[in-house]
C-alpha cells in the first residue's frame, strides 16, 4: 500500500528509503529501475477485454476504502499506528506492478555462470541436475569470467528481498507497543537456497471414470512463502457475467485458482526462463555508450528523485540498453550489465489474466485465456462438468537458437530473442488416456518438445509428483475426502530409497544403534507425532551436507547446491567420490551422518530419545510471522504473530513443509472441487481472511489448517448463506 509521512512533494513518488532511511535507497533504485514504462492502457486492457474498467473500477473501491479508513484513523489496523503512516489513495500501477511476482531464474543464471567459471562447465553439469537434455554452458569468450563476481544484480535482489524492519523504524504510537526488541536473525546461505528451491505446489484433475462422483474432480495447494496476514483471499464474485469463487491475490481483482459454474482450474510452477543477461563493452570515454552490432548505441537515461527520511532527496539516474535495466556498470573495466525481462512486456502483471479465464466455458476457451497469462510461469489445469479435463503450460517465454539461457551472454548483437513462443505453444493435453493429470514443478514436459531454450532445465526434485501419481493410481474411485488426505500426505520417497541402505550396517555407538533400528522399523511418513521421522529428517540434512562436501568443492558451494534427487543418486550408487572402495565409503558415511544427527538432537531434545517427536516447538512448528514482529516486544509480537503449531512433512513430502525448523514454505491455501457439485468442495486458507491482528478473521482459520482439515466452500447462495 502506498504510504505518507506528512507534506508531500508533488514532483517525486513514496518510497520505502522514506518510510526506513537512507538503507532503503538501493531497494528504491530497484524498484523504479525495474517498473513497468510502457503504454499503460494496453497494459490494463491485456487482462481482459473490459481490463481498463475493471482494474480502475477496483482501484476506485480501494480508494473509497482508504478515504474512509483515514477519516476514522482509530479503527486502522496497529501497523500503521506503530509505523507512524496512513494509506494512501492507489492508481492502477499499484494493481499492474511486477513487485514480488515469481518472475524468473536470473539469480540462479549468475550462481551458475560463477561456478562454470571457476571449474567449468562439465563439472558444473555432473553437479546440477539439468534435464531431460544437456544444457550448453559454455561462457562466451568475449566474457571476462573474472568480473562475474562483481555486485551484478545487487539492485535486482535489493527489489526483490523483503523489507527488515527494526525498532528504531517504529514511531511508537501504539501504547501496546513500548518496550522494542530486536528478534531478527540473518538467514544462512543454505536457507536462502533452500527457499528457492522449495517454492511450488501441487495440482492433479482426475477424469470422472476415476472419482465415486462420476465426474471430474480437480486439487491445488500452491507453495509459496508462510506468513501472516493471509497470501491469499478467498472470494466469491458475482455480477453480470461472474460468478466465480476461489482464492486470489488481495491485492488485484479475479480468482487465480477456484472455478466458475462451468469449470475448475488451478496452477503450479511450470520452469520458465524469461530473463537473462547481458554484458555490454562500454564506449571508454563515455559509458553510457555500449557497443552493438560493431556499433556505439546510447542508453537511455531517466531522471529519478527517491525520498529519503531525514535526508535529501536522492536523485538517481536509471539506465537502460535495448535489452533492458542496467543493473550494475563498471567503467574501470569499460562494463556494463543489463537484466532483459519478458516480465516488463506488456501483461508481464503476476496472475491478473486470471480475470479472462473466470469466464471460461470450456477448455478451449481456457486456452485461449492461457494465451494471456504470461507471468508466472505455469501448469494450469481444468476440468469442466463435461468431463473434459486438461492441462496447458503458460508464461512468457523467449525463443533463444544459440544459448541455453542458463549463463550470461555478451549484449553485442550475437545472442537475440527471436521473439516470444505463442502461449498455447507450450506443452498442453485434454483427455489423456489414463484420465489423470499431475503436476508438482517437476519436468512434465515430452521429450521430445522443441522449444526448450525456451522454457529451461531446471526442475524441482520428482518426489511430490512420483507421490502423487502413487496415490492416484491406487485403484480407487476417488473421493473429495481422499483428495483431502492425498493433498496432506507425508510420506517420503527420499526417505523410503535412503533408509534400506541402512539396513546390515551396525553403529558403533549405542544410541546411534537405536536410533538406526528405529529407522529400519519406520514407514517413512513424516508424522509431526514420529520418533522415527525426527530422527531421519536430521539424518537427511547431514547426508546432503557430506554428500556435498565430498562432490562439490568448496568454492562452488555458495552458488550451487545438490538437489536431494542427486544425493540419493551418489549414495544408491556410489562411486569414486567415497573412496577406493565406493560401498564401504558410502556405508561410513551413512552411519557417521546418523551418528551427527543423534548427537545433534541429544543437544537440543535431550537424552531421551522417546521425547524426539517429529513436530514439537522445539523441533518442526510454524509461527506465522508477521513482517513486523522482530521489530515489537513480546506483547505485541503475539498479536502479530499466528502459532506455534506442530507440522509434519518436509520440502519433499506431497504435504510439503520446507527444510527449516519453523515451516517457512508450503500450502497455506488449498482447494478441492467436484465439478459435478459446485456446493461440494473444500478449501483451507490459513491463517485468516482479515488483515487485521486485531480482527477475529485474523487468525480463525489457522488451527484447522495447522490439524490438516478443511473448510466447506459452498458455491450456491441456499448453501453458502448463513440463516438463524
Amino acid at each position: 500500500m502506498m504510504i505518507s509521512t506528512g507534506a508531500r512533494r508533488p514532483e517525486v513518488d513514496s518510497s520505502v528509503a522514506e518510510l526506513l532511511g537512507p538503507r532503503e535507497l538501493k531497494r528504491d533504485i530497484g524498484t523504479r529501475l525495474f517498473r513497468f514504462r510502457g503504454d499503460i492502457r494496453a497494459e490494463l486492457n491485456h487482462y481482459h477485454p473490459r481490463g481498463e474498467l475493471i482494474i480502475t473500477s477496483f482501484v476506485r473501491g480501494v480508494n473509497a476504502y482508504i478515504e474512509r479508513a483515514n477519516q476514522r484513523p482509530e479503527e486502522l489496523p496497529i501497523e500503521f499506528g506503530l509505523l507512524g503512516i496512513r494509506p494512501q489513495p492507489w492508481t492502477p500501477e499499484v494493481v499492474i506492478s511486477r513487485h514480488q511476482g515469481l518472475l524468473g531464474n536470473i539469480d540462479a543464471e549468475l550462481d551458475i555462470a560463477r561456478a562454470v567459471a571457476l571449474i567449468g562447465a562439465d563439472s558444473v553439469r555432473q553437479i546440477a541436475w539439468f534435464h531431460p537434455q544437456d544444457p550448453d554452458l559454455t561462457l562466451d569468450p568475449k566474457l571476462d569470467p573474472e568480473r562475474l563476481f562483481d555486485p551484478i544484480l545487487e539492485l535486482y535482489e535489493a527489489y526483490r528481498r523483503p523489507v527488515d524492519f527494526r525498532p528504531e523504524d517504529l514511531a511508537l504510537l501504539d501504547s501496546r507497543a513500548d518496550d522494542y526488541r530486536d528478534v531478527a536473525k540473518e538467514s544462512t546461505a543454505q536457507e536462502r537456497w533452500d527457499e528457492r528451491l522449495n517454492i511450488g505446489s501441487n495440482n492433479w484433475v482426475l477424469s470422472g471414470d476415476l472419482t465415486q462422483s462420476g465426474f471430474p474432480m480437480l486439487a491445488n495447494d500452491p507453495h509459496r512463502r508462510q506468513a501472516a496476514p493471509s497470501l491469499r483471499y478467498l472470494a466469491h464474485l458475482v455480477a453480470p457475467g461472474w460468478n466465480v469463487i476461489g482464492g486470489g491475490e488481495p491485492e488485484i481483482p479475479g480468482i487465480s485458482i477456484g472455478h466458475n459454474e462451468h469449470g475448475a482450474w488451478g496452477l503450479t510452477v511450470f520452469g520458465t526462463d524469461a530473463e537473462d543477461l547481458y554484458v555490454y563493452e562500454t564506449h571508454p570515454e563515455n559509458p553510457l555508450q555500449y557497443r552493438y552490432r560493431g556499433a556505439w548505441e546510447n542508453m537511455r537515461v531517466i531522471t529519478d528523485t527517491i525520498p529519503v527520511k531525514g535526508r535529501a532527496p536522492v536523485v538517481v539516474e536509471h539506465r537502460y540498453t535495448r535489452h533492458g535495466p542496467v543493473t550494475y556498470a563498471d567503467p574501470e573495466h569499460d562494463l556494463a550489465y543489463a537484466v532483459r525481462c519478458g516480465w516488463l512486456e506488456v501483461g508481464g502483471s503476476p496472475y491478473l489474466a486470471s480475470l479472462r479465464m473466470n469466464q471460461a466455458r470450456n477448455f478451449a476457451e481456457f486456452r485461449e485465456a492461457c494465451n494471456y497469462s504470461h507471468i508466472p510461469g505455469e501448469n494450469m489445469i481444468w476440468a469442466d462438468r463435461d468431463g473434459t479435463i486438461g492441462w496447458q503450460a503458460v508464461g512468457i517465454a523467449p525463443v533463444r537458437r544459440n544459448w541455453s539461457g542458463l549463463v550470461p551472454v555478451p549484449g553485442d548483437g550475437s545472442y537475440e530473442w527471436e521473439g516470444y513462443l505463442p502461449i498455447i505453444a507450450k506443452p498442453n493435453r485434454e483427455n489423456p488416456a489414463g484420465g489423470i493429470i499431475a503436476t508438482a514443478n517437476e519436468n512434465v514436459t515430452p521429450r521430445d518438445y522443441e522449444f526448450w531454450d525456451a522454457i529451461g532445465y531446471s526442475w524441482a526434485d520428482p518426489y511430490r509428483g512420483d507421490r502423487v501419481l502413487e496415490l492416484l493410481r491406487n485403484g480407487r474411485q476417488h473421493t473429495l475426502r481422499d483428495m483431502a488426505r492425498y493433498q496432506t500426505d507425508y510420506l517420503s520417497i527420499p526417505a523410503r530409497e535412503l533408509v534400506p541402505l541402512l539396513k546390515g550396517l551396525t553403529a558403533s555407538a549405542e544410541r546411534t544403534e537405536a536410533a538406526r533400528r528405529l529407522l529400519l522399523d519406520w514407514d517413512y511418513r513424516l508424522e509431526p507425532e514420529s520418533v522415527a521421522a525426527g530422527i531421519y529428517n536430521q539424518w537427511e540434512g547431514r547426508l546432503r551436507n557430506r554428500v556435498t562436501q565430498h562432490g562439490v568443492p568448496e568454492s562452488v558451494r555458495p552458488y550451487l547446491s545438490l538437489q536431494i534427487k542427486r544425493v540419493v543418486d551418489h549414495l544408491q550408487l556410489p562411486d569414486g567420490r567415497f573412496g577406493a572402495d565406493p560401498i564401504a565409503g558410502r556405508d561410513s558415511l551413512l552411519l557417521a551422518a546418523l551418528d551427527h544427527a543423534v548427537d545433534q538432537l541429544t543437544q537440543r531434545l535431550g537424552g531421551d530419545m522417546d521425547r524426539w517427536q517429529y513436530g514439537q516447538e522445539a523441533y518442526k512448528h510454524i509461527v506465522l510471522e508477521h513482517p513486523l514482529a522482530a521489530a515489537v516486544d513480546a506483547e505485541t509480537r503475539r498479536l502479530l504473530n499466528v502459532g506455534p503449531a506442530p507440522r509434519g512433512g518436509n520440502s519433499y513430502t506431497v504435504n510439503s513443509t520446507g527444510r527449516s525448523n519453523n515451516q517457512a514454505s508450503g500450502a497455506s491455501f488449498r482447494m478441492l472441487m467436484d465439478t459435478g457439485d459446485w456446493d461440494h468442495c473444500l478449501g483451507t486458507n490459513a491463517p485468516g481472511q482479515n488483515g487485521d491482528p486485531a480482527h477475529p478473521h485474523y487468525r480463525n482459520l489457522f488451527d484447522i489448517w495447522a490439524k490438516d482439515q478443511y473448510f466447506p466452500v459452498f458455491y450456491t447462495r441456499e448453501r453458502g448463506v448463513r440463516r438463524g
